[in-house]
């Protein structure tokens, strides 16, 4: 689809899901992208660790993509940039702690020079083709979080990105009403908002609030203290760093993330008077009330620091009498994951403390209180609701609505939506798909692999080697090999059992297409006689010369 005399919006991520942001705007045949993110995979796509939106779509007209502006530096949304980008081959633009983070992740991946980044001050402005951006300062749970004022031919937009109200954010500006009212003065036909906290009643609250929580958890432990916490809220870093200086405890920082982070903050002028940290093996020798670790693992990632200590698997221990404080919530989907390191952590004796025992975690998203404020400080004609499942989108639609907004609309991902000139309405559907990354090659989520590690995930593997004569008659008993199918007290009993069925379906008058499918069907009739499961059976043929 190519967008002619209108303004439409589509979202290829982030509507109906928290996470992989990736939003267009098209007018006159250009299209603009706000963000491109990722998601963390879950059980259900077995040995993935990202996935990446599909952009298919945009790919297929990407002369028209005229450039990718960036809100924030949050992994989902601009985790896919380094995977993605190159094939896009349009400019990025963010500001400088964002572009630091974007820069670092390019280099990675050998993209330095090959991809264009470029930084953009605070408050701002690009033009790029029918599209003059503006960035608005907007408090997050990391530097630089910001809105984006986007001016069309047909009517102004304002996309918020992630944000909050708070007057003290510790880190960065805080959102300002003049500012924010005066771009609802320029008359703005739509908001695209977070949608995140809109079944929270109450207003996010403070980063600075948080502190004299955290300092009282850290104050009373009696033995090592690890915190862990979101690696990008550079704001609770500087707040952990002030925590650990006022408790006289030395501070050793986990993950590389986190390191990455505070290099980044500090080359942009942020955390400066962040305390000198530790290194393991001191941490490791100090007296334990004297040590204050920061970590990352907080959402339950194996991997992660926290994973490999509540493991055993790191060169930081943690034992009897010492203190967890997870300062973050928990994202929806994760919970399993972070129960499993709790009770690792629980069987170690250490002491665990939530943001439901203590005041140690506000989010970074608004409640419905600031939801309703910008309403009223936008003024817009429509609320486009983003950044949420279905239903935090569905509920934040009605309470646009119920606060005065003329038109809400409720989209999810794929939809294609004309907001002007006439009247705002769904006029299309384009693919949003998904992509994972499988070491180092991208695949479609739903493809040819991942459906077949999930079927040899339920179920094992069989395989199954024919030994063929010229004459094309067996050679011998077919060797047969299970995988992961539930038989480890009769194994020999079922192999008997199933390389006695591969070779009674064994045909040799039948062409080997035919008989390799009879023998499939045949082992996999025995296995499920023995297991209940439907295994995978691969069979394979070696011409034997005699």
């Amino acid at each position: 689809m190519i967008p002619g005399e209108e303004l439409l919006f589509c979202a290829l991520g982030g509507s109906g899901e928290i996470g992989m942001n990736v939003n267009l705007y098209g007018c006159r045949g250009q299209w603009l992208m706000v963000d491109l993110g990722l998601n963390f995979a879950g059980p259900d796509h077995p040995g993935i660790d990202l996935i990446l939106p599909d952009l298919e779509f945009i790919e297929k007209q990407r002369e028209r993509l005229i450039g990718v502006v960036l809100t924030h530096g949050h992994e989902d949304h601009i985790g896919a940039l380094p995977y993605l980008a190159e094939e896009l081959k349009a400019p990025l633009y963010a500001t400088p702690f964002t572009a630091g983070l974007i820069a670092g992740k390019l280099e990675e991946e050998g993209l330095t020079g090959i991809v264009d980044l470029t930084i953009v001050e605070r408050g701002g402005t690009v033009e790029l083709g029918v599209f003059k951006i503006t960035y608005v300062a907007l408090s997050h749970s990391i530097p630089e979080g910001n809105g984006v004022l986007i001016e069309t031919p047909f009517g102004n937009i304002f996309h918020t990105g992630d944000w909050k109200i708070d007057d003290t954010p510790v880190i960065g500006e805080p959102s300002s009403p003049p500012t924010l009212k005066a771009v609802g003065d320029r008359g703005i036909l739509a908001l695209v908002c977070d949608s995140t906290n809109v079944f929270q009643d109450q207003a996010s609250g403070s980063e600075a609030g948080v502190h004299a929580g955290l300092l009282d958890q850290v104050k009373k432990a009696k033995g090592r203290v690890l915190v862990t916490t979101f690696a990008s809220n550079a704001a609770r870093l500087q707040t952990l760093g002030r925590v650990a200086t006022e408790s006289g405890r030395r501070l050793c920082v986990a993950g590389r993330s986190l390191d990455r982070i505070k290099r980044v903050a500090q080359a942009t002028g942020y955390l400066l008077d962040f305390p000198e940290t530790i290194d393991f093996t001191e941490a490791m020798r100090l007296p334990r009330r004297e040590v204050m670790i920061i970590a990352t693992g907080g959402q339950g990632e194996t991997r992660a620091a926290l994973g490999r200590i509540a493991a055993g698997n790191h060169e930081l221990k943690l034992g009897d009498g010492d203190t967890v404080v997870f300062s973050s919530r928990i994202i929806p989907g994760n919970e399993i994951a972070i129960g499993r390191i709790m009770n690792q952590l629980a069987d170690l004796g250490v002491n665990i403390v939530t943001e439901k025992q203590a005041h140690v975690h506000v989010s970074g998203h608004p409640g419905r209180p600031e939801l309703v404020q910008m309403y009223e400080w936008i003024r817009p004609q429509i609320v486009i609701p983003v950044h949420g499942e279905n239903r935090h989108m569905r509920a934040q639609a009605r309470l646009a609505l119920e606060h005065g907004v003329p038109q809400s609309i409720f989209q999810t991902n794929g939809d294609v939506i004309h907001l002007a000139p006439g009247a705002m309405r769904k006029v299309d559907e384009v693919r949003a798909g998904r992509l994972v990354l499988d070491g180092d090659v991208i695949l479609p989520a739903d493809g040819t692999t991942i459906n077949e590690r999930r079927k040899i995930g339920f179920g094992g593997v069989i395989t199954v080697a024919l030994a063929v004569a010229r004459d094309g008659h067996l050679a011998g008993p077919p060797l047969v090999r299970p995988f992961g199918v539930p038989v480890e007290v009769d194994r020999d009993d079922f192999i008997a059992d199933a390389t006695d069925a591969a070779a009674r379906a064994f045909d040799p008058a039948s062409n080997p297409d035919s008989r390799r499918e009879a023998v499939r069907l045949a082992v996999r009739r025995c296995a499920t006689l023995w297991t209940g499961k439907k295994p995978v059976v691969d069979v394979s043929e070696l011409a034997i010369d005699r």
